[in-house]
């Protein structure tokens, strides 16, 4: 099972230094969650600077608020992204479910479905070379067709946009009702007459040591209330988490840490047998 670090949000100066420690520890992924009406750094910004910082890790979005974006410009930043890194951005994408993100952007929340649906279709044509509204866009991306797409989901209707469109999932759910969850996606997945299986990329937050008490915050202060996400903080747990996550048959697992301090990531690659 591959190990992922979600990047933390409050000081997008300090990026550089996470990503370098990360690739570093052998981490395999950096991911960045995205928001509109918030003081996060834009992703796939912030992602094009790492990727200049970096030579090995992957980049990826969780998730990028696809309906948030015209589907042209997404589509070009996208396939500039995937060129510019050697092939290595994962474009993880959602609806978003905000309204003050969609309010700051115009679009109707109510239409979110139906826009990510229309987008998930034009983004791999124009990935693919077609022309798009009477022209072609580029440049095209170094992945053929396109970085690989994971799509972040919790209802049936979103959880069947998996099989139709993605190579994967994303399931930011707790362990213990993140079953239901992949049956669906899996029994979607079958039913599209899809082959293989879709890569299952899980997500947990934590803060090891000093960390805990300012990253806690900081999750409170994004989800809007104290008693969600809170962060794994003893190493023991975590460590137990991780085993249970490859047990359950993730494929990857990223850590989100809110901490301010990148010397988290020496810390987390120490209790996980990283650096």
């Amino acid at each position: 099972m591959d190990l992922g670090l979600g990047l933390p949000i409050s000081d997008p100066r300090r990026l550089t230094d996470w990503a370098r420690r990360a690739e570093s520890c052998g981490f395999d992924t950096l991911a960045l969650l995205d928001r509109l009406a918030y003081h996060n750094p834009e992703p796939l910004v912030a992602l094009s600077v790492l990727a200049g910082a970096t030579s090995r890790i992957r980049l990826q979005t969780e998730v990028l608020l696809g309906p948030l974006r015209a589907t042209a410009m997404l589509a070009k930043q996208v396939a500039t992204l995937d060129v510019m890194s050697g092939g290595r951005f994962t474009l993880g994408i959602g609806l978003g479910g905000r309204e003050d993100d969609h309010a700051a952007a115009g679009t109707p929340l109510a239409a979110r479905g139906r826009l990510l649906e229309a987008q998930l279709t034009e983004l791999r044509r124009i990935w693919r070379g077609e022309t798009f509204r009477g022209t072609t866009i580029g440049p095209r991306p170094e992945t053929p067709a396109g970085p690989p797409v994971l799509i972040g989901a919790f209802a049936p209707a979103a959880l069947r946009r998996v099989a139709r469109h993605g190579d994967g999932f994303l399931c930011a759910a707790p362990l213990a009702w993140a079953g239901r969850l992949v049956r669906t996606v899996h029994d979607e997945w079958a039913v599209a007459g899809r082959g293989g299986r879709p890569r299952l990329v899980c997500q947990v937050n934590v803060a090891l040591g000093a960390a805990f008490a300012s990253a806690r915050s900081a999750v409170a202060a994004y989800y809007g209330r104290d008693d969600w996400g809170v962060p794994i903080s003893d190493p023991r747990k975590l460590a137990d988490t991780v085993a249970a996550y490859r047990d359950f048959g993730a494929d990857e697992l990223v850590l989100y840490c809110y901490a301010d301090d990148p010397a988290q990531v020496d810390t987390l690659a120490g209790v996980l047998g990283r650096a």
